[in-house]
């Protein structure tokens, strides 16, 4: 290793002191000489230990920032901007990591207790491989509701799939399955990283978290604070809405999403997303996605547009955040004509905002206890285009949720939760929850 410039200048000043005592004996011959030498001698001293005290903080703050680098163990991190470490071999790190998170969650609804219901919501592993510093692949498996089969309500999917590869210093590129960058929760999902038993309504019923799809896509970081991430994936298929179902009520992109499985790929579509980072414990966003959701269809062309705006602020104990999400569907009313008197028209527009406040309460060694209120409003169903007199519905009412409870982490990888959600539209899903969750 080529020495620093702190080490230079230790080695200079060494040999400046060992020079002037080896000269000492020509400086004897009066006592001015020697009382300028003494000064000499006291002044290098004193620089020799001013440098080496600057090269000994310099090397214990390169340890600290190594001990302090986010393992690539965890999903949240590999779904960040990718930006090249300094002055660290990534070959150093084991080149193939296991992930894993988990949601165990008990429901009680107050005003029909007989409905309560206990649940494995969700079971994660996953795994990434390093193929070299530039070159990695990252996935993950789900299991929901802890078995899958004709007759059980669980579902196992793929929720990741991507390779990674390094392309400058500042610039990566992703193909593969991956998870969107939309609103707070979709890239960071795990249930040590949201307040609540169960995920916000925003960005579940507007945003249809957890939401993948497969393509390409840039990612980018600079040293501004600055990431973007951009790219062209599969979108939705609006052939699979079910008129007679209420799911495009509960999450109308829900009900459409394809997840790459057999997806249709005619009409491909196209994200952006920015986040800024530039202000310590500020984080300010918005993304937006479009794109054909007909695939070739006769009856009409539609495209799925879906935006949001999302801030994060965290000074001191306050956790401070919130998301607006807005989509809009085209052409709906050649599809609505057919299914006038069904029970769940496709809308045409549907969006919902959150505020959320947290505070760190109280916290002893790994122990701490954050409880928090959440204000939500959501309509999966704003408005429907035009269908004519008497044939076109009217918009839904506005869901309002207002929840409070309180996380208790376990050092950083485990989390206990309680909260009470109740809702003004549809107060029969008032409800008392429960959960516990992982993740490493």
């Amino acid at each position: 290793m080529a020495p620093t410039r702190w080490q230079a200048a230790a080695a200079s000043a060494a040999v400046a002191a060992g020079l002037a005592l080896a000269n000492a004996p020509a400086f004897a011959q009066s006592n001015d000489a020697q009382t300028a030498l003494a000064a000499r001698l006291d002044q290098l001293a004193a620089e020799l230990a001013t440098v080496k005290a600057e090269l000994a903080r310099l090397q214990q703050q390169q340890a600290a920032n190594a001990a302090s680098t986010p393992s690539a163990a965890t999903a949240a991190v590999a779904a960040a901007p990718a930006v090249a470490a300094q002055g660290t071999s990534l070959l150093a790190e084991p080149a193939t990591v296991l992930t894993s998170y988990g949601e165990l969650n008990y429901n009680r609804p107050t005003r029909d207790a007989k409905n309560a219901v206990a649940d494995v919501r969700r079971f994660v592993l996953g795994y990434q491989h390093r193929f070299d510093e530039k070159t990695k692949v990252v996935t993950e498996l789900e299991v929901e509701h802890a078995v899958s089969s004709a007759s059980d309500p669980g579902e196992v999917e793929v929720e990741q799939a991507y390779l990674e590869r390094q392309l400058t210093r500042n610039v990566a590129a992703r193909a593969g399955l991956f998870l969107m960058p939309f609103g707070l929760l979709n890239e960071n999902h795990e249930p040590t990283a949201f307040y609540g038993v169960e995920r916000n309504f925003v960005e579940t019923a507007i945003i249809p978290s957890t939401w993948r799809e497969g393509g390409l896509q840039l990612v980018a970081g600079f040293d501004n604070g600055l990431s973007v991430q951009a790219g062209v994936t599969t979108g939705f298929d609006l052939g699979k809405w079910d008129a007679t179902s209420t799911e495009g009520a509960q999450s109308p992109l829900g009900a459409i999403h394809q997840e790459m499985a057999l997806a249709k790929a005619r009409d491909l579509s196209v994200f952006g997303a920015l986040n800024w980072r530039s202000i310590p414990g500020l984080l300010l966003g918005g993304s937006l996605f479009t794109g054909g959701a007909t695939h070739g269809r006769t009856v009409a062309s539609s495209r799925i547009t879906l935006w949001d705006l999302h801030a994060r602020y965290t000074p001191g104990k306050w956790d401070l955040s919130g998301v607006y999400s807005r989509g809009t569907i085209s052409n709906t009313a050649a599809f609505n004509v057919p299914l006038v008197g069904s029970l769940t028209l496709i809308p045409q527009s549907f969006d919902g905002w959150y505020g959320q406040a947290a505070y760190r309460l109280w916290s002893s060694g790994d122990y701490a206890l954050a409880p928090f209120a959440r204000w939500e409003q959501f309509n999966t169903a704003r408005s429907y285009a035009d269908l004519g007199a008497g044939l076109t519905p009217p918009g839904a009412r506005t869901e309002r949720v207002i929840t409070v409870g309180a996380n208790f982490n376990i050092g950083s990888g485990i989390v206990v939760k309680a909260d009470y959600q109740r809702f003004r539209e549809k107060p029969d899903n008032n409800r008392f929850d429960l959960g516990l969750g992982w993740s490493f």
